[in-house]
């Protein structure tokens, strides 16, 4: 089933969106934010997000495989 963010309703969301959604929020997430809406409600800009998930992937976390 397709994911679709939990604020905006935007779909599909893609897998690092996913993953990082996950690893901020925790593994057994169910609903997920878009980018946007998650910097929004992380209170965090997306560059600071699109960092982490550039971090985690070089760290090799399983989220970003």
């Amino acid at each position: 089933m397709e994911k679709k963010c939990l604020a905006c309703k935007k779909s599909p969301l893609d897998k690092d969106t996913i993953g990082i959604n996950k690893k901020l929020l925790g593994k057994d997430i169910k609903t997920f934010y878009c980018i946007d809406c998650l910097a929004n409600y992380l209170d965090c800009t997306v560059s600071d997000l699109l960092e982490k998930i550039e971090l985690f992937k070089d760290e090799g976390c399983e989220l970003f495989k």
